[in-house]
Formats: structure tokens, sequence, C-alpha cells
């Protein structure tokens, strides 16, 4: 083991390399698709990176929803310098047009890659990140800043702590390890801790492994967003196969159009169907809306079981709760770097107008790279899902042209991170009812399979210069919320 990475907390890291930042590698925080799509654009453009992965596997997030479905097919979902390795090796790739599930997405791509040689030899498993810090300049100091290599102290799997010196960092650790809690507040509701052995929170496999935990009970399913909607597809038919068994959806809003979503005018079909699903089994009474529906307090039962109490003071009771009210990201490792975050968002704050869902109800947001990403300590980027804070759109192919990004600029080719490199689906609608000026009925400033470039214009011509995702030159990102990291 070289001077510049150590376990041991006395170790000395020679001044020539203080000196040369970058003789140091690039880390990677983060063994998901985006973390490893980083590596192989590194090695691509000839740098050296180091992937740091918490969990004792690749991949981690994406097995914990390994039984659901993407709504983006295979090629949308495999990065360019990943794929020009793999293929190397004798790689086949899916077929295209098929959609995998997270298990997918690890056993037939992420593993392999991970198990490439020039990968392999790179990969730290079971190895968390605690802190990034500027090495022997505090955050307060300016002189020579840049001069000094990033220190990241990580922790091993028998905590046993380390040290790695890094010339760049690359925080592509994402969301899906910290969920939002069922707070109307977007703190825990009153009693949410106490009563944690009897909710879920993500997207349990509930017709798979833990069907026992959901058969003959009810459930309530707080969230409106594509976990939330996947779990109560998931949960109807044990109403239907099991007595007893009760499915209750609690929404804070009455406007269920982002919910159901555009249907048949989907680009995304496998998106448009699961909303279409979600309002049949509303309207037969298979799962009982409540909304609005804010969730203030949870009490425990004499029996174990739940009173969920809502903002206005209405009751449900239920067995087991499953929480899938968003995500959000965990930058607290880098409390002793500079940063310029969205106070709202948590994303970094040049892409925050970009991202925003108060503004870009139809999902167009600008394609966008290292310039975006970048932090005030230079060399320092948030990418992959981590990058949209509490943005719900992230998808696949944005956070890989991220890192293509981020390579070019740190191997030094400006123009080639510059370039936009992107190919992404015609999403074609728009899953929100906000009404643009002048616009009187809800869902009339939605887009069209049409509509230029799958921008969302006003039907009045007039009005288009007041739409925040109008325009022929709008890219589109499609407007989804799909566990990817």
């Amino acid at each position: 083991m070289n001077s510049c990475c150590s376990t041991s907390r006395r170790s000395r890291t020679p001044e020539a390399v203080r000196q040369n930042p970058e003789a140091l590698p690039v880390a990677v925080i983060g063994g998901g698709p985006v973390g490893l799509a980083a590596a192989a654009q590194l090695l691509e453009r000839g740098l050296e990176p180091v992937v740091l992965e918490a969990g004792s596997s690749v991949g981690t997030a994406p097995l914990a929803w390994g039984h659901v479905h993407m709504f983006s097919p295979w090629r949308y979902n495999i990065d360019g310098a990943a794929r020009t390795l793999l293929e190397r090796h004798g790689w086949t790739a899916p077929g295209p047009d098929a959609f995998p599930t997270g298990r997918d997405l690890v056993e037939d791509y992420l593993a392999p890659l991970a198990a490439l040689p020039g990968i392999a030899a790179r990969l730290r498993l079971n190895t968390r990140v605690t802190s990034v810090a500027r090495f022997r300049a505090g955050k307060v100091r300016n002189a020579g800043r840049e001069q000094h290599p990033f220190e990241l102290r990580f922790e091993d799997g028998r905590g046993k702590q380390g040290r790695l010196l890094a010339r760049a960092v690359i925080v592509a650790s994402g969301t899906w390890g910290n969920p939002s809690p069922a707070g109307a507040s977007g703190l825990p509701a009153m009693g949410e801790r106490e009563a944690a052995d009897r909710i879920r929170y993500g997207m349990p496999d509930a017709l798979g492994a833990e069907r026992p935990r959901y058969v003959g009970k009810r459930i309530l399913v707080v969230g409106s967003g594509h976990s939330a909607i996947g779990t109560l597809i998931d949960l109807a038919p044990l109403a239907e196969q099991a007595p007893g068994t009760a499915v209750f959806w609690a929404v804070r809003s009455t406007d269920l159009t982002r919910a159901y979503g555009g249907g048949a005018a989907d680009h995304l079909p496998e998106r448009g169907a699961l909303g279409q699903r979600l309002r049949r089994l509303v309207g037969s009474g298979a799962i009982e809306l409540l909304a609005p529906f804010s969730v203030d307090e949870i009490q425990r039962g004499a029996d174990g079981s739940l009173r969920v109490l809502s903002a206005d003071g209405r009751m449900v009771e239920a067995d087991e709760m499953v929480v899938a009210a968003g995500l959000r990201p965990d930058l607290s490792i880098l409390s002793e770097v500079r940063t310029d975050l969205d106070p709202a968002l948590e994303c970094p704050r040049v892409l925050a107008p970009l991202i925003d869902p108060n503004l870009h109800s139809c999902g167009t947001v600008r394609p966008h790279g290292a310039k975006e990403l970048a932090q005030p300590d230079a060399g320092l980027f948030v990418a992959g899902m981590a990058s949209y804070g509490r943005a719900p759109t992230f998808l696949l192919a944005t956070g890989y042209e991220q890192v293509r990004s981020i390579a070019a600029f740190l191997a030094g080719d400006v123009e080639a991170a510059r370039r936009v490199e992107l190919d992404l689906p015609q999403t074609g609608v728009c899953n929100s009812n906000r009404l643009l000026p002048g616009v009187e009925e809800p869902g009339t400033a939605c887009c069209t399979p049409e509509t230029p470039q799958g921008a969302c214009c006003p039907p009045k011509p007039e009005l288009a210069k007041d739409a925040p995702c109008c325009g022929s030159t709008a890219s589109p990102v499609p407007a989804l919320v799909e566990p990817a990291e």
C-alpha cells in the first residue's frame, strides 16, 4: 500500500506528493452505475480513479430495489466508456429495448464491469467515506488552497479508519440510503421513530421476499411518486388474494395528475402504463385513496398497530406503513470543503434552476456537466443522483453525461467537457397541473407527442415566453422518478 493511501493513523505523506496533487488519483465516492461510469470515463482519458464503495458489492442501491423494472430500456442505461471496456473483454450487451430490473442492472452490467481487471484493481468495497477536506488546509484557509490535494477519511469493513489523498473528488454516492420521512414538514412525524418496526421506507418486494409481512394486513402507503405507485400496484393483488388485506394511499394533494401521468401519450410507455394502472385500481376500490392527507402523528395501539393522524385531525388505522415520500442527499461528508448548494434542493446551486420541480413541470432540463457541477473547492464535483438533491427527475443517462464531461475537464479537454453527447428518450408529456400565466384550465400546458423536442408549450403562442420549459431549443430530459443509484 503506497504512502498516499493507508489505514494507519500514523502514516506520513511525502512532501513531494503534497506539492504535486496531479500525481494522485481521482477519488470517486460511490460504486453505483454513475460511480463506475466515472471510473470508466477517467480510464478512457488516461486518468487514475479510485472508487470507494461503502457496501460489500457494487450497485447496492439497485439491488435494494432489485425486483423493480426501470422505465427506460437498456439502451439508455449503459455508459459509453463502460460499454467499450466491457466489449473489449467479450461482453455482450443485453437487448437494447428490454427493460431491466434493478437486479438485472447489477448482474448483467455493473457486476461484469466491476470484475474487469482495470476496474477491479481500482475498486475498494466496504469502504465508507466519512469526511472530505483539503489536506492540511482547513476550510477557512485561502492561501495556496488549490495546491493542497483532497484528503478523504474512511472506515473499512472492520471499522478501522484510513486516509486517501486525491487530486479531485467526484461525489456519486446517490440518495437511496437517505429516504425522506413521512412527516409533512420534512421532519419525522411525531411518533414516527418509535413506530420504526412497522414502517418500511422505499420499495418493498411485496409480491416476493417480503410478502409475508403484508399478507392480511392493513397497509398505508405514503407518497405520490413512482416508488409509491409501484408499491401500491404490487400490494393491490394481496387485497384480492388474502382476506383482511387492505391498502390505503395517503397523498398530501388532491391533484393526482403527476401520479397518474400521461397514459398513452407518454413516450416512456412503462411509465405511462404504471399511472393508468393505479388510476384503475383506485377507481375500482382496490386501493382506498386518502387525499389530502398530510401525516402529522403516528400513535401505537395496544396491539402494536398504528393510528396515523393527519394535520387536520383525521385518522387511519394500519398494521404496516410504506413511506415513499422521496429521497434526499446526505452531503454531511463535505462539511470541511467549500460547497455552493441550493438551500431548497440541496443540489449544486447553478443546477437548481434547471431541475427545480416547482418550475420544470415538464421535465425539460438543459444538458449539463462539469461547469454546472463544480464546487468552489477546485476539483470537487457532485454528480449522479446526489447532484439532483431533492429533485425527482434524475435519469441514468444524465449521470453518465455528467461524468463524461467531468472526466474530460479533469483531463484538460475543455472543449469536450462543454460538448453535449447526451441521448435521451423523448418523454412527450409533462405530469403536473401547474398553471402557466394566462392558462386557465389545468393540464393545458402539457406536452403532446408532436411538441418539438419534447418542449412543453402553452396553447397560446403569445404565452410561450413565460413557459419555464418551452421553446424549440429546449433539450428534453425525462420527468421520471426512477430509482437509479
